[in-house]
């Protein structure tokens, strides 16, 4: 037995707390460190067991030994009965018992080699802690600070404890991350890799677009808004369809918020994204004139022998409105509906003239 004391306990203890783990995890550790000391002091893979007493801090190395008439071929694994019963008044031929070891010396090669292995045990039990702790956490939204910008690489601190990569197709063109900079992110994936575990977050992600709209719109947070789908391009629109279940609520007032109050905390988290509600409807020829906001559409079209393909049709004064910068917001409007969008202009509406009435005879003086 090595008598460890009370101050060993305690400093596992404070370890523990220190590290956030388990005192438990820690003690368990320790003991399966000091496993691996005593076998590579002994040179020899033999059956051990090390009891760290919780209370009084003593330690005992048992070596495990079947119990056999004669020694055989593996005597660092056998005992005969007669040392057994030196041991265990009760041993008998067959059974396996545990044999007291205090070899010379071992404090301070254990010392040597359990510090490695501790610290190494230590650094994975860390690693598992933060594994866990956001394993269960991708889809979630956390805040973070930018805590170092190297080149194409950004990591993001999310607590203590706790480092993410924020990818280069995973940001916000345009943003700036300088380092110090706190940010809403959505927890894309967590995989444990060799070194630890590996958390992505992204800024362009709907999924942080419906985080942030839950947290500021209190009617989505009570379900009476669902949220159907969201788009974006990232700091630049989204399109969000949203449905009211309850019929005195409108959606679209909710989202926006008084004097555009609500609409414009979310914008300024996401570098100014303009944000378009937009009304979900069943009819997918009202969900896609309305996915057009902010553009007037005067109708919408299916195209015959074309599936889920429509035209929407727009005064001349909301054409380019419909259609947007580049394209943007028919784009939008298309991957939000999951249909093939046209825009055509309407066809301003004239008095037939005499020309019209009597075509039949202007076409028989030629």
């Amino acid at each position: 037995m090595m008598r460890l004391g009370l101050e060993f306990i305690q400093s596992l203890e404070e370890l523990a707390a220190a590290r956030g783990l388990d005192v438990e995890v820690v003690i368990a550790t320790m003991e399966s460190a000091m496993l691996s000391a005593y076998n590579k002091y002994t040179s020899a893979e033999r059956d051990v067991e090390v009891k760290i007493n919780r209370e009084t801090g003593d330690m005992t190395i048992y070596e495990i030994r079947k119990v056999v008439e004669e020694i055989g071929d593996d005597p660092e694994k056998e005992i005969t009965l007669k040392d057994a019963l030196r041991y265990d008044r009760n041993a008998e031929i067959g059974e396996k018992i545990k044999v007291e070891k205090n070899p010379p010396n071992f404090g301070r090669i254990a010392a040597q080699t359990a510090r490695q292995v501790i610290t190494q045990k230590l650094r994975d039990a860390e690693r598992n802690v933060v594994y866990n702790s956001f394993a269960d956490r991708v889809g979630d939204m956390v805040s973070g600070t930018i805590y170092r910008v190297e080149g194409d690489d950004i990591i993001v601190r999310i607590n203590d404890k706790t480092d993410a990569e924020l990818p280069k197709r995973e940001r916000i063109p345009g943003e700036r991350y300088n380092p110090g900079s706190v940010m809403r992110f959505y927890v894309l994936e967590v995989k444990q890799k060799t070194r630890g575990p590996r958390i992505m977050v992204s800024r362009t992600h709907p999924g942080l677009l419906k985080k942030i709209m839950e947290l500021e719109i209190p009617e989505i947070q009570q379900g009476i808004i669902e949220i159907k789908n969201i788009v974006r391009d990232g700091g630049s629109r989204a399109k969000v369809a949203v449905v009211s279940l309850d019929p005195n609520v409108d959606p679209i007032g909710a989202c926006i918020g008084a004097g555009g109050s609500r609409v414009k905390a979310i914008s300024q988290s996401l570098r100014g994204e303009k944000i378009d509600p937009v009304i979900f409807s069943t009819d997918p020829l009202i969900y896609i004139k309305n996915s057009l906001t902010p553009a007037l559409i005067a109708k919408v079209e299916p195209v015959l022998d074309h599936e889920k393909e429509a035209t929407a049709y727009a005064t001349q004064d909301q054409l380019s409105l419909a259609i947007g910068k580049s394209g943007q917001n028919v784009k939008l409007a298309a991957k939000l509906t999951g249909w093939k969008i046209n825009v055509s202009p309407v066809e301003p509406e004239r008095m037939p003239t005499l020309k019209d009435i009597f075509s039949d005879v202007f076409e028989e003086g030629k």
